[in-house]
């Protein structure tokens, strides 16, 4: 489970801005919440809530960069940047720096990593034992021209540890050499709809790839079908079927294409495409292909525009998929950002974080229990409306 993120120097947040997961042991029962294998009691979801243009995305990307580095830097070309943007207003030479802290098979481990987007400046893994201690350690060393690295039990060669390139993660490289925990921290179940742009619209593409995702998972196709059948659609059945198109060069290529089976009132049925299907109907397919895999085996589901298209009643039964054991047996985790401030009616003030962009184009972030004065038993919607807590549009 992940326990918080932080970062700094990364877009329109300049200051260091922390997203806390973790959960106050002396509160009463509270819904969305699970025992982390670790021990800390943490929240199962968390919502991100502000005005348009304010930043929300940008709260999502930090962690999402440093899942993509852990796992995919190793395939850049040596001299490739990375795709990193540091806030307008810093110097030239000020790093962007991350943290984050998570739960990896019952062991608490913290990874830091400190770069530019020409190379990395220190990158750190540690494993809390008595205290947190380091399993790597890689710093640039302007003098040399290289990165000293010491490593306790991490497996990677020393000789290889230092060939490292300056662009890429020593996770990333240990797992090309079978160093088993880089193997795991490469694999982190983590899916979403954003991408270094942000989101990633839906559309023809994104019904596509969810309609080639469910047909090869039968169990979750089932799942996702109970659900949308439940969730008053009017679909009596989701089919996924195999199509070919004809390629400019002759060539063909086959794709996947959701169906809506609907039933008449004479009990027959008829078939629709999903591009003919409502706009909500789409969102809400395309929105389980990123959430029903990890309520199956466990991991975080990162959600840019949660409630897009949907009716806001809809967010209490899909929100409450990672409330259930039944549904959420593994402790996966919901991060998302949402412009239906109903949320609010719904959530514990922990499991909010609020948004805004302050003068001088910089996003600033907080979580809503640490405004001062702000109780559990607030209504926590008519005062974010009335300007209470912040993160409102000034119109």
């Amino acid at each position: 489970m992940l326990h918080r993120y932080a970062f700094s120097n990364f877009q329109s947040f300049h200051e260091r801005t922390e997203v806390d997961w973790s959960l106050n042991r002396r509160q009463g029962p509270l819904g969305w919440s699970a025992t982390a294998d670790s021990g800390e009691r943490l929240s199962t979801v968390m919502a991100v809530i502000g005005p348009n243009a304010s930043g929300k995305t940008t709260l999502l990307k930090p962690l999402l960069f440093v899942v993509w580095f852990l796992s995919h830097s190793f395939g850049l070309d040596a001299t490739a940047a990375l795709p990193l943007r540091a806030h307008a207003g810093a110097a030239p030479d000020e790093p962007t720096e991350f943290e984050v802290e998570a739960d990896v098979d019952g062991r608490l481990m913290r990874y830091v990593l400190r770069c530019t987007a020409e190379k990395v400046l220190h990158e750190a893994l540690y494993e809390r034992h008595e205290r947190m201690r380091y399993v790597f350690v890689r710093d640039w060393n302007a003098t040399t021209g290289g990165y000293d690295v010491k490593q306790q039990d991490f497996g990677l060669a020393p000789a290889e540890a230092k060939k490292v390139r300056p662009n890429a993660s020593l996770v990333a490289t240990a797992a090309q050499y079978g160093v088993p925990l880089a193997i795991r921290l490469a694999q982190s179940r983590v899916f979403t709809n954003v991408n270094h742009l942000g989101k990633a619209q839906a559309g023809g593409a994104g019904l596509a790839e969810s309609a080639h995702f469910f047909a090869q998972e039968e169990g979750l196709r089932q799942t996702l079908v109970d659900l949308l059948t439940r969730w008053d659609l009017g679909l009596e059945d989701v089919l996924f079927r195999e199509m070919q198109a004809a390629k400019p060069d002759g060539s063909t290529e086959r794709f996947w294409l959701p169906i809506g089976v609907h039933r008449l009132s004479a009990g027959k049925t008829f078939e629709l495409p999903f591009l003919l299907e409502s706009s909500g109907t789409q969102s809400a397919l395309t929105l389980l292909r990123r959430v029903l895999p990890v309520l199956k085996e466990g991991g975080l589901a990162v959600v840019d525009e949660f409630e897009s298209d949907l009716h806001p009643q809809m967010l209490e039964p899909i929100l409450n998929l990672f409330a259930d054991p039944k549904t959420n047996p593994h402790k996966a985790q919901l991060l998302f950002t949402c412009h239906a401030i109903e949320v609010l009616n719904l959530l514990h003030k922990s499991q909010v974080m609020l948004v805004e962009k302050r003068h001088g184009s910089e996003s600033t972030a907080w979580r809503l229990d640490s405004v001062q004065g702000v109780r559990s038993d607030d209504n926590l919607y008519a005062k974010y409306m009335a300007g209470a807590y912040g993160a409102t549009p000034q119109l």
